[in-house]
Order: C-alpha cells, then sequence, then structure tokens
C-alpha cells in the first residue's frame, strides 16, 4: 500500500511537469494512471480493515479436533483467510470446501500419540471442532515448551507473550477452581 501511494505521489510530479511542457497526451496517460492507483490503495485499505476486524471461532492454545480426519491438536496460529500457494490449494481441494479459502485457517499441533508423521497441520476454520467441556486429557507435542508456558484449568494451553503478540491476540486461560472457598 506504501508503495502505491509512492508510486502515485512520483506520478503526480510526472503530471505537473507534462503539464508545465504541455505534453497533454501524457498528462491524461498519467491522470488515468494515478486514478488507478488510488482506487487499489483504497480496495487494500478496505481488504486491511476486514482482515483487522475478523472474528475468530478458537483461540490460540484451544484444544480442537479435525472433523474428518479426527486427530486431536493445539491451535497455534492463525490466518485470517488461506494462505498457502494455489496448488497446494488445489491439491488439498480448498475451493471445494462449505467456505472455500475465505475463512479463518488455524495452524495446529497435532498430538505425535495420534499421528506421530504429522507434527503441524493448516486447517479451515468449518473442519475444526471445539471440545464439549474441559479436557484435561493428555496431548503431547515437541513444540509445546516453545510456545506454550503450561496448562489451564479447562485443558487449554497459554500462548507465550511472543505468540500472542504475533497475532494479536489476549492472554485467555481459565484459572483453576478454588475449592476451599
Amino acid at each position: 500500500m506504501i508503495r502505491l501511494r509512492w508510486l502515485a505521489m512520483v506520478d503526480l510530479v510526472n503530471l505537473q511537469k507534462a503539464v508545465e511542457v504541455e505534453n497533454y497526451a501524457l498528462a491524461a496517460e498519467l491522470r488515468d494512471e494515478i486514478n488507478k492507483l488510488e482506487a487499489e490503495s483504497l480496495a487494500a485499505s478496505e481488504n486491511a480493515l476486514v482482515y483487522e476486524n475478523i472474528q475468530y471461532a478458537f483461540r490460540l492454545g484451544q484444544k480442537g479436533r479435525h472433523k474428518v480426519f479426527v486427530y486431536s491438536g493445539v491451535i497455534c496460529g492463525m490466518d485470517p483467510v488461506c494462505c498457502i500457494s494455489s496448488s497446494l490449494r488445489e491439491s488439498a481441494c480448498i475451493d471445494k470446501l462449505t467456505r472455500g479459502s475465505n475463512q479463518p485457517f488455524y495452524q495446529v499441533l497435532v498430538d505425535v500419540h495420534v499421528d506421530p508423521d504429522l507434527l503441524v497441520a493448516y486447517v479451515p476454520e468449518e473442519n475444526l471442532l471445539a471440545p464439549d467441556g474441559p479436557n484435561k486429557g493428555r496431548f503431547d507435542h515437541p513444540y509445546l515448551s516453545f510456545l506454550f508456558y503450561g496448562m489451564d484449568a479447562a485443558g487449554d494451553f497459554i500462548p507465550i507473550k511472543q505468540l500472542r503478540e504475533k497475532y494479536n491476540r489476549p492472554r485467555h486461560e481459565v484459572p483453576p477452581i478454588d475449592e476451599d472457598a
């Protein structure tokens, strides 16, 4: 977006020079180019606002289960839309999903006891299921200690500060229940 604005400013300077030397054909071309760049810049700004305000159904550290492949996992990253290459998108049949590629996608750490060959999966929101209640069951993954502090009272993992900052997400944890109270 900054590059678009810079190009528009350069074209504006060139437009002024074209008018000064009375090259009106060039001035008209530059005017049209500036209008095109401004429209692209506006569209990019609108898209950025849409992604900034997106509502995710899952949180960092939240446990979930894949609807189709039934493995359990922990959310460790999120994208507002599918961000994989078009060739990977095609091979994964992303366009055949109900919501297609225009839905949140999550990076999910897969439990090594369920599938030791699949460490991280890229999963569309429509293919993730949240547990019905607290899930403090066993979950192992070699990256857990790098990305999370530990488990909260609901069985979800508490993301480290760097992970929360990367995705601009708040800290969420269910505190332990005080049985003495």
